[in-house]
């Protein structure tokens, strides 16, 4: 991933929008950017995610930190996304407020009015 781009900038579809957000929870974006493309390559989309093997994506998730935690929060996340409709982003699992406002940033073209994170605010700016 391009160091000077966000990582909401970089992914090919929501789930892995939402699957950012939650990896960017407690930790920096540097280590976000080496570890989501080799687990986007093996797990595209939440299906192949929740049929894939846990130890395997507890050592993709290892340098994240917070392996039990974060694997629990983005399985839990991408079982509701199958059956999500796409309105408001904190009806997913571990989605909060950063999550919500990204998500209607990015894929619903609205500008939230409260944004509080730095990043998103300096991307607004930049429109």
């Amino acid at each position: 991933m391009k160091e000077h781009l966000m990582v909401q900038q970089q992914v090919k579809n929501v789930w892995q929008h939402m699957v950012g957000v939650i990896c960017l929870n407690l930790t920096n974006r540097k280590q976000v950017k080496e570890v989501l493309p080799k687990l986007f390559k093996k797990y595209p989309n939440a299906t192949k995610f929740l049929i894939g093997n846990i130890k395997t994506q507890k050592r993709m998730l290892a340098p994240l930190g917070m392996i039990n935690v974060r694997l629990k929060r983005l399985r839990k996340m991408s079982r509701d996304f199958l059956k999500w409709d796409y309105k408001d982003a904190t009806d997913l699992h571990g989605i909060g407020k950063y999550g919500s406002d990204s998500y209607r940033i990015f894929y619903k073209n609205e500008i939230p009015k409260d944004v509080q994170d730095k990043e998103l605010k300096r991307y607004i700016n930049e429109l």
